[in-house]
């Protein structure tokens, strides 16, 4: 017995509405750039700078009991997460505090670190403080260039890739995707002031990944049946493929966004950014998937006059069970 989470033959007219997604997606896009140049991001310590504490103990780390007993110090963000090793004994117990920069300063001063070491010690009488590490406002900005160039960088790789598989025309109409999907995340986390640090941008090259490898499905099936369907106007064989391909779609964005689910509910607050982060990229990379690169692609038209068809493409992935 096999589940099918959408209907093995559909006939939805996905370009019915096409003005109307298309300009909703542009809008989404300006509006989400005004938001970061206005609002901007809520950084975390990874690009504020700030100071890292690592404790060990043998009683178990208690999170929750951390974070109350550093709230009433005013040190801004603190940042709490337990650390796992496998080397770790069963009786050694690591956590990591992480502490914003205190007035544009580089580090907290000793002082502060022996008020932590205070609350802490209140509920853990046994904690040890291995090491106090500083991240500097120098360090922050390089990581701040760095993710950017890391972030452009796999746009401008998957740019080339979908340029010598298929055509540019699928080149550009990936990459308006991706760019979409990379800017309007963005834009969620300004205007929500998300705390935004390195996983956040983990998970926005996570997006980029997720996201081209739903449009290179169409793509392959689309390029199949421009081969196969030489005489069908190219919207009506868009819509073909699209639908061809969508219980795939739909059945792998439903099974990952269940797992995220679960882990945006019960992972935690340590997690809960980068978690969000996939959660609304799995959704808005594949409305982009068919909303976005397929109007780019349509509006560019793309050459019809291959000579030979290829019985392989889009053979792999076009129907989706499970």
């Amino acid at each position: 017995m096999r589940l099918k989470l959408v209907p093995s033959e559909t006939s939805i007219d996905f370009f019915r509405n096409a003005r109307l997604t298309f300009g909703a997606s542009v809008v989404a896009v300006i509006v989400s750039v005004l938001l970061f140049a206005i609002m901007g991001l809520n950084y975390g310590i990874d690009f504020r700078g700030g100071s890292t504490i690592r404790t060990e103990s043998t009683a178990q780390v208690d999170v929750g009991a951390y974070r109350d007993a550093l709230s009433g110090l005013g040190l801004g963000e603190v940042s709490i997460s337990r650390v796992f090793d496998p080397s770790f004994g069963a009786d050694q117990n690591v956590a990591q505090v992480r502490i914003e920069a205190q007035d544009d300063e580089q580090s907290i001063t000793p002082e502060t670190v022996q008020r932590v070491k205070d609350a802490l010690k209140a509920v853990d009488p046994e904690v040890r403080f291995t090491s106090v590490e500083s991240v500097g406002p120098k360090v922050s900005g390089e990581l701040i260039r760095t993710a950017m160039i890391s972030v452009l960088l796999s746009v401008c790789a998957v740019l080339i890739y979908i340029w010598l598989r298929f055509e540019w025309q699928f080149a550009l109409g990936a990459v308006a995707a991706l760019v979409h999907d990379v800017l309007v995340t963005v834009g969620i986390f300004s205007v929500f002031q998300i705390r935004f640090d390195l996983a956040i941008i983990a998970a926005l090259l996570t997006i980029v990944g997720y996201s081209i490898n739903d449009t290179v499905v169409v793509f392959d099936r689309l390029r199949e049946n421009l081969r196969k369907y030489k005489k069908m106007e190219l919207r009506e064989v868009m819509n073909l493929s699209v639908n061809e391909t969508l219980s795939r779609t739909v059945m792998t964005s439903a099974t990952t966004l269940i797992a995220l689910i679960a882990l945006l509910v019960l992972g935690g607050d340590v997690i809960r950014g980068f978690v969000f982060a996939m959660t609304w990229g799995v959704i808005v990379g594949t409305y982009s998937s068919v909303f976005v690169a397929k109007n780019i692609v349509l509006f560019l038209d793309v050459k019809r006059d291959w000579s030979k068809p290829d019985k392989t493409a889009g053979t792999q992935f076009g129907n989706g069970t499970a």
